[in-house]
């Protein structure tokens, strides 16, 4: 009975965001209705022809997600031809949508996991962007400062560097939260345009800056491409994915993770039980913020050797988009960051190949969320039964938090 019942909460967890994501997608494929002279020709005369209207709409639509899939993806029909010819390089070549969509989430997968660890204890990071930054300004320093190092012992030095910079920076507002009770939504938020413009000011120096413009030295070091240099695909994913089942097992496994979900669920119960919610908010928004600086580190380490104005720019909020998408869950954060990188890939291609604007999907991105976050809505859409919630689930709280 009671494998059962997880079983059911399982599924139940995974079925609210594939049908929140099914109806942004459907929404989507109206405004990419709208947005399409033949459709809006033929939806014109739908009394005369309501077979044509129909059918244009269908092919409009079907020919921008199948771009869309074959640029997230790749084509189905190139990667079998290039498998079937034995030609490596032009396997390669069918791989390339597969790669840009994986480089895409490896950041996304990051700092996703940084807004999910503050979820899980009841707080409400939107720092990413900013502790993204420091830890890249911190990384970079250790990247390009230390030459003669060994490949390996730098590359380690400069991921060290990156969480290091990125938890100093997530300290900040947990410490005035516990100290304080200054709301971390407020915090965070300030401490995003402090550390966007302290990234400017910085490039400007002599230390960071190597021309007029501001752009820093780039690092010394890189991770090594994993199937060529053809395509972009590097081992910063399987750093991502090994960050994932340590904030799993961390979270799930042992008593750091059953303070944080109980501090999250109810501080005062966690109190009376001797924990101390002080201490467990800064050490939860410290590690979150070094989470969301290794995204820094690993951004320098791969496909931005150079650290830019806007380095992590929209990163930082998507994180909280697939953090909501995830369910706070590691393996569900994987998932979303996946789902957004394709979308985010795809979509490139979705515009050049049948004209569609890219920014629908933004628009479906966002329309994700909203039913995400609107969890009522979906059920009383597709009349799925609400049950208890069981306790497991802790999200940030609000204002009276």
């Amino acid at each position: 009975m009671f494998a059962t019942r997880q079983r059911t909460r399982r599924s139940r967890t995974v079925l609210l965001p594939a049908l929140a994501v099914l109806t942004a997608l459907a929404l989507g494929g109206l405004l990419i209705i709208f947005t399409n002279h033949d459709a809006l020709q033929a939806w014109a005369g739908f009394f005369r022809d309501p077979v044509r209207a129909l059918s244009t709409s269908w092919t409009a639509v079907w020919a921008a997600y199948y771009a869309l899939f074959s640029g997230a993806l790749g084509s189905p029909s190139e990667i079998a031809h290039a498998i079937g010819s034995g030609d490596l390089d032009q396997f390669r070549s069918s791989l390339a949508p597969i790669s840009e969509t994986v480089v895409t989430a490896t950041p996304l997968i990051l700092v996703g996991l940084s807004v999910a660890i503050g979820f899980r204890a009841g707080l409400f990071n939107i720092g990413g962007e900013g502790q993204m930054n420091i830890g890249a300004l911190v990384a970079s320093a250790a990247g390009f400062s230390f030459p003669g190092l060994p490949g390996p012992v730098h590359l380690v030095l400069v991921l060290v560097a990156g969480f290091a910079g990125g938890a100093l920076w997530g300290a900040i507002p947990g410490f005035l939260k516990a100290k304080t009770g200054a709301h971390e939504v407020i915090t965070t938020i300030m401490l995003n345009f402090v550390a966007v413009s302290l990234v400017l000011y910085v490039l400007s120096t002599h230390f960071y800056g190597q021309q007029a413009e501001p752009v820093a030295k780039p690092v010394k070091v890189s991770y090594p491409h994993l199937f060529g240099s053809s395509l972009r695909i590097h081992f910063g994913i399987f750093v991502a994915l090994a960050v994932a089942a340590a904030v799993a097992w961390l979270l799930n496994r042992t008593t750091v993770g059953f303070r944080f979900r109980a501090v999250g669920a109810n501080p005062d119960a966690a109190r009376a039980a001797g924990m101390s919610p002080s201490r467990t908010t800064i050490l939860v928004m410290t590690l979150a913020g070094g989470i969301a600086g290794l995204a820094g580190s690993n951004q320098l380490l791969s496909v931005t050797p150079s650290l830019l104005p806007g380095f992590a720019s929209g990163i930082g909020f998507d994180g909280i988009a697939i953090a909501l998408l995830g369910r706070a869950r590691p393996a569900g954060v994987v998932a979303a960051a996946f789902l957004f990188g394709a979308l985010r890939a795809g979509g490139r291609s979705m515009q050049v190949v049948t004209q569609v604007p890219s920014d629908i999907i933004t628009v479906i991105q966002a329309l994700v969320i909203v039913f995400v976050a609107a969890p009522a809505l979906v059920r009383a859409i597709y009349r799925v039964k609400a049950r208890g919630v069981t306790g497991r689930d802790t999200f940030a709280k609000g204002w009276g938090a």
